[in-house]
């Protein structure tokens, strides 16, 4: 495989698809509007693509141990781009909430198999290069979509978003081409597992969406359950291989502490700049963009310098950018809207940094029959502390502005500063576990 111009292309193709989460996020009160729904009904198109879009994710990942690679993605593409087109031409909320469902089920393609590709076929001395340019063009991703989702908005409509992702039609024949062929091999797949981690997920993150201690409960049924059927099944979707080890288990969770950082980051910015600054979603997205687009502008230096020093040292100098950043932010957040430019231009590139080193070091620990299903597992943690930390800063804004507002935004920066130094405890952990001879040997046994 020619991955000089295959992961380009496989980065682009992310960006397209990581953008779509956010493009919808400016357009949710037009398209309120348009087709004449109540606010929570609204938020479900949101919602939707985002927990379909985590769930698809480790589904895809797995699904690669013993599916070709190609197939998947061709029939990832395929759903996204067909379902695009349908959005299109939506005109009520069934039909666009339908569009957006099947949106995530072709969308996770892309995310879960991306990383399964670098770590099978890139050799390890220049992985972190290619890991870093896709956690570059997720990061731009994240700070371009709400300026082309406004812009779009503004001047077509929002069924012109769906547009977008039919891009992704057009990558389908290049990457069929540029892809390296696999042969299928004999499996049974875990239709209840799969259902159960469905479940798991989806439960939990409508839990606290909704805040329902119906669907808290239902959860934590489903966890219970989904344990009893790890310990007497046989090739189950979660490889239970890997919950047993202590070393991956320290991975995830500071997996999902960097998604709670990065993305109740990125939910807070725009709301301090819309109500402390009264600023449009336009110029929001203009003083978030610089520091998404020097992120993927790093991305060339980031994977150089993490092949050259290592996976650990960066992630404990991610860890310190991003915490100082936030207690930036918790102590002049109301200073001025430069300062969340200014704090964004270092914080970007730091969490950018500090994902690629995590995924480099998780695909370095894992072996090759469990890439697939360890790589998916770690995204959708991921995914879920993003999605949780979102919901959780939401509320807890909430509840603190009958305080006062900067005195709400202070709160849940302090909260997430305190979530990046429980991170770094386990991060130092894990690096000072005596273990990574063993996995430098033999990884996962």
């Amino acid at each position: 495989m020619n991955d000089k111009i295959v992961m380009p292309v496989w980065t682009f193709g992310l960006f397209i698809v990581v953008m779509n989460t956010t493009m919808f996020n400016v357009s949710i009160p037009s398209i309120i509007q348009d087709i004449g729904v109540s606010a929570v009904l609204g938020s479900w198109i949101v919602s939707s693509y985002s927990i379909g879009y985590a769930l698809s994710t480790v589904i895809y990942s797995r699904l690669s141990d013993v599916l070709p690679i190609r197939r998947l993605v061709a029939i990832g593409l395929l759903i996204l781009g067909l379902s695009s087109i349908i959005g299109i031409i939506a005109t009520n909320f069934e039909t666009l909430l339908l569009a957006r469902i099947a949106q995530s089920a072709g969308a996770g393609a892309m995310a879960g198999l991306g990383l399964v590709l670098a770590s099978r076929y890139i050799p390890y001395e220049r992985r972190g290069r290619t890991i870093s340019m896709i956690s570059a063009g997720s990061a731009m991703a994240f700070g371009l979509g709400p300026i082309v989702g406004g812009l779009i908005s503004e001047y077509i409509g929002w069924n012109g978003l769906f547009a977008v992702t039919c891009i992704v039609l057009i990558l389908l024949p290049i990457l069929l081409r540029l892809l390296p062929k696999e042969q299928p091999k004999p499996f049974r797949f875990d239709l209840i597992g799969a259902i159960l981690t469905v479940v798991n997920a989806a439960a939990l993150l409508i839990a606290v969406t909704q805040r329902s201690v119906i669907w808290l409960i239902a959860g934590l049924l489903s966890i219970v359950a989904h344990a009893w059927h790890l310990k007497r099944g046989k090739e189950t979707f979660i490889n239970p291989r890997l919950l047993s080890k202590p070393e991956y288990l320290k991975l995830l969770v500071v997996g999902f502490s960097i998604l709670v950082m990065n993305l109740g980051n990125l939910f807070l910015m725009p709301l301090a700049l819309a109500n402390l600054f009264h600023k449009s979603p336009l110029v929001i997205g203009l003083l978030i963009a610089p520091g998404a687009v020097l992120s993927a502008f790093l991305t060339r230096f980031f994977g150089r310098w993490i092949d050259q020093y290592g996976n650990v040292r960066f992630l404990i100098l991610g860890h310190g950018l991003l915490a100082a950043v936030m207690i930036l932010f918790k102590e002049e957040l109301g200073a001025s809207p430069l300062v969340i430019l200014i704090g964004y231009l270092f914080f970007s590139p730091a969490a950018s940094a500090t994902l690629a080193s995590l995924n480099n070091e998780t695909s370095r620990i894992l072996p090759a029959e469990l890439i697939g299903s360890g790589m998916g597992l770690m995204q959708l943690i991921q995914f879920f502390g993003g999605s949780l930390s979102v919901a959780v800063c939401g509320m807890l804004l909430e509840f603190h502005k009958k305080y006062s507002l900067m005195h709400a935004y202070e709160y849940v920066y302090g909260v997430l500063i305190a979530v990046s130094i429980g991170s770094l405890c386990m991060l130092l952990w894990y690096s000072l576990s005596g273990k990574r001879q063993t996995q430098a040997s033999g990884g996962l046994r």
